[in-house]
């Protein structure tokens, strides 16, 4: 049986644009694995069929699951049969806005490349992993990711410096469907005050993302380069990379859907800030809420004290592309 981390992102920065005629949505984000992570266990065998197997009930064990999806197309693209078995070790929460369905899913297929003895084309896992979710083929690159059209279309970046993060995850499960939808009802409301006043746009955001690139890694424009699996040198100045990020106003556009629905999330996010996170943050559609901090003692002091005060608070770091694929060879 194969074993191999899976492990989590956050987003830096999440950018929502207008609904596509295929009715999702443009996004620009920035993509960063980070050290905690599931276990994923995956076994070929003689037979048929694919069994999920996770002590966790709100992990579905039928074919929605996103490592079933994974494995039926491995199985279809290769050509291969047998009786497949997928366990998943739970550590990352469910509903988070972690990614970690994604990546257990992603887990699974390098997996069963090697217990299958055959070899994807980057190209199919590409293909394969854009077609079960948006957030898949991030986890193909690893490390500091631009995302954009749905989140699928992913650019290595130079890889941000080691970050001590703080992460909190009220016991509250945010759909992200459903953050979609009240999105839509937002602009819909503010469709008349947007043209007016003119709202913050794809191309703005983008412009903040690369003012902040070229302020933290000079070289940053001559390393974005298409999915390629190359890693991309990144810098050293931790500590500037995260006032960069503050002065660039990078910012997470569920938390004005997501917040008002939710007090308590806004309320964890003001407590990361006060605590010393020099940035913080809803990752994703939530419900985790992260803090950057500028150095690890830092960062384990204010998860003690946000322990002792009832969060459920984990200290953990930001994960390079060259640690995270050593992580995945060594698994």
């Amino acid at each position: 049986m194969i074993s191999i981390p899976s492990f989590a992102k956050i987003n830096l920065g999440l950018k929502i644009g207008p609904a596509r005629p295929d009715g999702l949505h443009e996004l620009r984000t920035i993509y960063q694995t980070l050290a905690i992570h599931d276990l994923v266990r995956v076994e070929a065998d003689a037979g048929s069929g694919i069994e999920i197997r996770c002590e966790d009930d709100r992990v579905p064990k039928d074919p929605s699951n996103t490592c079933y999806k994974i494995a039926e197309r491995v199985l279809q693209t290769t050509g291969n049969r047998g009786k497949i078995s997928i366990e998943i070790e739970k550590h990352l929460p469910v509903q988070g806005g972690l990614g970690a369905a994604s990546s257990n899913a992603i887990m699974t297929m390098l997996s069963l490349e090697r217990e299958l003895g055959v070899s994807l084309s980057p190209a199919d896992k590409l293909r394969i992993a854009a077609e079960v979710g948006s957030d898949l083929p991030l986890f193909l690159i690893g490390g500091t990711v631009l995302g954009v059209g749905r989140g699928e279309e992913v650019y290595p970046l130079p890889d941000s410096p080691r970050i001590d993060v703080v992460m909190v995850t009220p016991p509250v499960g945010v759909s992200t469907s459903k953050a979609f939808a009240r999105w839509d009802e937002l602009n819909a409301r503010e469709s008349s005050l947007t043209a007016a006043q003119g709202a913050s746009t794809m191309d703005e955001f983008s412009v903040r993302v690369f003012s902040w690139l070229s302020a933290s890694f000079p070289q940053a424009s001559a390393d974005v380069e298409p999915a390629s699996g190359v890693p991309a040198m990144g810098g050293n100045r931790a500590e500037t990379l995260l006032l960069d990020l503050v002065r660039a106003g990078i910012e997470n556009d569920f938390e004005r859907v997501v917040f008002p629905e939710y007090p308590d999330l806004r309320e964890v996010k003001e407590l990361l800030l006060c605590e010393g996170a020099q940035y913080a943050s809803l990752s994703g559609s939530g419900s985790t809420l992260y803090g950057l901090f500028a150095s690890e003692t830092e960062a384990q002091s204010a998860m003690e004290r946000m322990t002792a005060a009832g969060h459920k608070a984990i200290a953990t770091t930001t994960l390079t592309r060259t640690e995270y694929w050593q992580a995945l060879v060594s698994g």
